[in-house]
């Protein structure tokens, strides 16, 4: 996996699939990296299919905190234009479905379709990030990632095939990632922006997701008309992870609709 390395930071990038297929571009969540989309891009084998680690994650690098959503932003577009990418279909999970919706608003020239995964407009709340993130400053990931995996996979968490790795994926993010890039999220709000949005959507909703619960995923996709909207039974905030392949039918049946499969 290469480091592009952009004026102001090195970012870990995977571009795989045949040059000439249809193009998606993949965001992963908050304390995750690249990897969650490993089994979903399996099933998509004739995709060209960009992910990468957001800065403070994976192998990319960590600058000081805090972030702006707008530097996140501003990280995948550069990464697009780099590969001279076009009519992109972006499919982006928590974190990176704030990414993909801003970048849809100030690209509209790349971006030609949504897939807005267990994401909303605005997630939680400012206190609620701020008090997050002084608690991970003081007793780190470890201490923390108990509750995050039970809002992520749901009251079953502890007997759940993916706690391993999904805790080992949080508690192995750099705290200075995970605190800069929670900053971005607690100072964004895309409703306004995101419903003057009108472009194909599809939104995906796990029913066990107690981070972005599935009445906040369908309340954001109402707000751009003739969206689509996927509820996932038996998966949490990362359906991508726990159902891989029931996650790469609904937007290979989604591409193909919109004459990106």
């Amino acid at each position: 996996m290469p480091l592009i390395y952009l004026p102001d930071i090195r970012l870990n990038v995977k571009l795989t699939g045949p040059k000439d297929g249809p193009t998606l571009v993949f965001a992963h969540a908050l304390g995750t990296d690249l990897t969650i989309w490993d089994t979903t891009l399996a099933h998509l084998p004739n995709h060209q299919c960009l992910t990468y680690d957001q800065r403070g994650h994976g192998r990319s690098d960590c600058p000081a905190p805090p972030y702006t959503m707008g530097a996140l932003i501003r990280d995948l577009e550069r990464l697009i234009d780099h590969f001279a990418l076009t009519e992109v279909v972006v499919i982006g999970a928590s974190l990176g479905g704030l990414v993909a919706q801003g970048l849809a608003v100030k690209r509209l020239d790349l971006v030609r379709g949504l897939v807005l995964s267990n994401t909303a407009t605005r997630i939680g709340t400012p206190e609620m990030w701020h008090s997050r993130i002084e608690d991970i400053r003081s007793a780190g990931l470890d201490a923390y990632a108990d509750s995050a995996m039970q809002r992520i996979l749901g009251a079953g968490f502890r007997t759940n095939p993916h706690l391993a790795c999904l805790r080992a994926l949080l508690t192995q993010t750099n705290p200075d990632g995970w605190t800069g890039c929670a900053a971005a999220i607690a100072g964004t709000d895309f409703y306004t922006t995101t419903a003057a949005l009108r472009l194909p959507t599809l939104a995906i909703a796990g029913a066990n997701d107690g981070t972005t619960p599935p009445d906040l995923v369908r309340e954001t996709a109402n707000l751009i008309p003739g969206h689509r909207f996927a509820l996932m039974r038996g998966v949490g905030h990362l359906p991508m992870v726990e159902k891989p392949g029931e996650y790469a039918a609904l937007l290979k049946d989604f591409l193909r609709q919109i004459g990106h499969g």
